[in-house]
C-alpha cells in the first residue's frame, strides 16, 4: 500500500462498516454456541484459522522478522491479549451484545488514565470528568435488579483493563512492523490457550464446525478490514464512525437473541457514548491495533 495515496473517507468508511459487522458476526457465533464449548478451545480455533490466513502475508513480509525488539514487551503484550480475548469470548456468551459494546467503549477512557499513570501523558480536567462520566454511565446501564451481574460482567470489566493494557504496551511498540505485531498476537492466542483447550476439548458435531471455524475465518478479516479503512480514512471520522456499532450490536442482539435494551441501559450507554466522543473531539486520535 502507498503511505502516500490521498484521504478517501468514504472508502474508509466501508471498511469499517465491514469490520464491524464481520465482528458482529463473529462475536454473534461465540454468544450463539459459547456456553456448548470452552473458551480455551474456541480461541484456540479462532487462533488458529487466523494463522493460517496470516501465512501468506508472513510468507511475503519474513524479512520484517529477522530482528523483533522490545521481546519482553511483545511477551506481555501477548499475555494481556490472550486475557482480552479469553475473557471477550466468555463474557459474550453471558451478557447482552448491546451491553458487550457499551462496555468495550470506556477502553479509550482507561487507556487515557493508564497512559496518565504509567507513561505520564498529560491529562486535562476535562477528560478526567469524560472518565466519570462514563463510569457513571456503566452504573446506570447495568440492570438494577441484577440479572446481568455474575462472571459475565465480571469477564467483561477483565476485557476492559487487560485489553487497555494491552494498547498501551502497543503504544510502547510502536516501531514494529504491523505483521509482525499481528503474527505475534495471532500465534501467541494458539500458544497460551493449547495446553487449556487440549485438556478440556469437546467433541464438535459436524453442523457445528464450520460456525466455529467461521469465527476465525470472521475476526481476521475484520482485522484486515480495520486497518484498510485507517490507511483509507481519516482517524477522526472513523473514530466517530465507530460508534455505529452499538446500534449495530443492539440490533444484532435484538434480532437474533430477542435482547431487548430498556431505558435505563440506552440512558447509561449514551452516557457512555458521549463521554467517549468527547475525547475524540478533544484530543486528535491515534491509528491502534485493537485486541479481540
Amino acid at each position: 500500500m502507498n503511505p502516500d495515496a490521498p484521504r478517501d473517507n468514504v472508502r474508509g468508511g466501508a471498511w469499517l462498516l465491514a469490520d464491524m459487522a464481520l465482528n458482529i458476526w463473529a462475536l454473534g457465533i461465540v454468544k450463539a454456541l459459547g456456553l456448548g464449548y470452552p473458551v480455551a478451545q474456541i480461541v484456540f480455533l479462532r487462533a488458529g484459522i487466523g494463522l493460517v490466513l496470516l501465512l501468506p502475508w508472513i510468507l511475503r513480509n519474513r524479512h520484517s522478522f529477522a530482528l523483533v525488539p522490545d521481546l519482553p514487551l511483545q511477551v506481555l503484550r501477548v499475555g494481556l491479549s490472550a486475557a482480552t480475548l479469553t475473557a471477550s469470548y466468555f463474557a459474550i456468551a453471558r451478557v447482552p451484545l448491546a451491553l458487550f459494546t457499551t462496555m468495550n467503549f470506556t477502553r479509550p477512557l482507561v487507556v487515557m488514565v493508564l497512559a496518565a499513570l504509567l507513561l505520564r501523558e498529560r491529562v486535562t480536567g476535562g477528560q478526567w470528568l469524560a472518565a466519570i462520566v462514563a463510569m457513571l454511565g456503566v452504573l446506570i446501564a447495568i440492570d438494577p435488579d441484577g440479572t446481568t451481574l455474575g462472571p459475565g460482567l465480571m469477564a467483561l470489566a477483565l476485557v476492559v483493563l487487560t485489553g487497555s493494557g494491552a494498547v498501551i504496551v502497543t503504544r510502547r511498540l510502536r516501531a514494529t512492523p504491523t505483521i509482525v505485531l499481528m503474527t505475534f498476537y495471532t500465534v501467541g492466542l494458539g500458544l497460551c490457550t493449547l495446553p487449556f483447550a487440549l485438556w478440556s476439548w469437546q467433541p464438535i458435531p459436524s453442523d457445528h464446525l464450520v460456525p466455529l471455524l467461521a469465527i476465525g475465518v470472521f475476526a481476521q478479516s475484520a482485522q484486515a478490514c480495520f486497518l484498510r479503512a485507517h490507511f483509507n480514512g481519516d482517524a477522526g471520522v472513523l473514530s466517530v464512525l465507530g460508534y455505529m456499532s452499538l446500534p449495530l450490536s443492539t440490533a444484532a442482539g435484538y434480532f437474533a437473541f430477542g435482547e431487548t435494551p430498556t431505558l435505563r441501559f440506552m440512558a447509561g450507554a449514551t452516557l457512555v457514548v458521549l463521554a467517549a466522543a468527547s475525547l475524540t473531539v478533544s484530543r486528535r486520535p491515534r491509528a491502534m491495533m485493537r485486541i479481540r
